[in-house]
């Protein structure tokens, strides 16, 4: 019987600004899940945050995009709200609930997911990543490594299974239209795409000889739905892992070379993407850098066996070392790009309020010249 593994994060409010969540919000939105199990509508759950979102990881035998399900995460994101956050005046309370009128689907709403159906191996890891203070996009160049580049994924050349290669679904989140692109035929063409994560998202990823779901990524991206920066995406990635499909160490050597990603302080700067473990998971340094938690679980009849804190290991010091080397040589470029986002981008920020101040004092250079005084 086909299991679900649904992963939905939420900022709801913070403690200290962009921090951390408050240990009370956890502690509700277990209980609320617990009645969830025990009244038979999961079959298991974990809730832990990456950074200062709440994330949900729930088994249930519903399918994807389950109205009870999705309708469950909602009223725990709003009950955490009402009885943590506003009460303990948090920073951001309700973020991330984008409306009060909730229509049972949680695409458009603002809360972020993952999901994947598939029938359980005889043993079935799975790996949850969980990112603070970026975006969708950020699991592109991640992703590319763990299925299509051999210099990451040995198993890509010397797995049968592997061998042919996979299929990625691409997301345009500007028109919300999917393209799917294999590899290794076409990986020109999907690095043509997702070489620009403000827009091409990797939305999953399936595996060739067979069809089967290998990874899943969230797609929301919320300023595109508000039409004005309402807070980072701070996206979640389910990939499955080992017996023909690539082994947990390759899907955390993607990671070893921090990727550059947007978000960061006000959603508006490039910084590199640290692995960290959860104790670490708390922005802190210009409300960051962006990191990634990695958390290992072991399915056994859609019971979640685990967590495993995958990047809790000095084998990431490096990465991590190499990614604060890259802070200090950003945060020296101030507000200029690149480090800065670039224009498109920047649209959806505070930015353009700013600029409508000044558009009003722009002239042709011959009319300045015309106002000069003479000498």
């Amino acid at each position: 019987m086909a299991i679900t593994v649904s992963v939905i994060k939420a900022d709801v409010g913070s403690l200290v600004g962009h921090h951390r969540v408050h240990p009370e919000q956890i502690s509700v939105a277990r209980q609320l899940l617990e009645e969830a199990k025990a009244g038979g509508t999961l079959v298991d759950y974990h809730v832990t945050n990456a950074g200062d979102d709440i994330v949900l990881i729930m088994t249930h035998r519903k399918g994807t995009d389950s109205r009870e399900i999705h309708t469950l995460a909602w009223n725990v994101f709003h009950e955490v709200t009402e009885s943590v956050s506003r009460p303990l005046h948090l920073y951001a309370a309700g973020q991330d609930l984008l409306s009060t009128a909730f229509s049972g689907n949680l695409k458009g709403m603002g809360p972020g997911y993952a999901e994947m159906e598939f029938e359980e191996r005889p043993s079935e890891p799975l790996v949850v990543f969980a990112a603070d203070k970026t975006e969708p996009g950020a699991w592109n160049l991640p992703l590319y490594r763990i299925f299509a580049d051999p210099f990451n994924t040995p198993g890509l050349v010397i797995d049968e299974r592997m061998h042919h290669g996979f299929v990625f679904r691409v997301m345009d989140v500007y028109n919300d239209r999917v393209i799917d692109l294999h590899t290794p035929s076409e990986s020109y063409d999907l690095l043509a795409l997702i070489g620009t994560p403000g827009r091409y998202v990797v939305h999953s990823v399936f595996r060739k000889v067979d069809g089967m779901v290998c990874a899943a990524s969230s797609t929301t991206r919320m300023a595109l739905i508000a039409g004005r920066y309402v807070g980072k995406d701070d996206p979640v990635c389910i990939v499955r892992a080992q017996h023909g499909l690539p082994a947990v160490g390759e899907i955390l050597e993607a990671f070893a070379t921090p990727p550059l990603v947007a978000g960061w302080l006000r959603g508006s700067h490039h910084g590199p993407l640290m692995p960290v473990p959860l104790r670490y998971s708390q922005c802190t340094r210009f409300d960051g850098p962006p990191r990634v938690v990695a958390l290992g679980f072991q399915l056994a009849d859609g019971k979640l066996v685990g967590p495993a804190d995958l990047f809790d290991d000095p084998a990431f010091d490096n990465a991590r070392a190499k990614a604060n080397e890259v802070v200090d040589y950003l945060r020296r470029q101030g507000p200029f790009t690149p480090h800065r986002l670039g224009a498109e981008e920047m649209e959806y920020t505070t930015l353009p309020q700013v600029l409508r101040k000044l558009e009003g004092r722009f002239k042709t250079l011959a009319e300045r010249r015309l106002e000069a005084p003479r000498t």
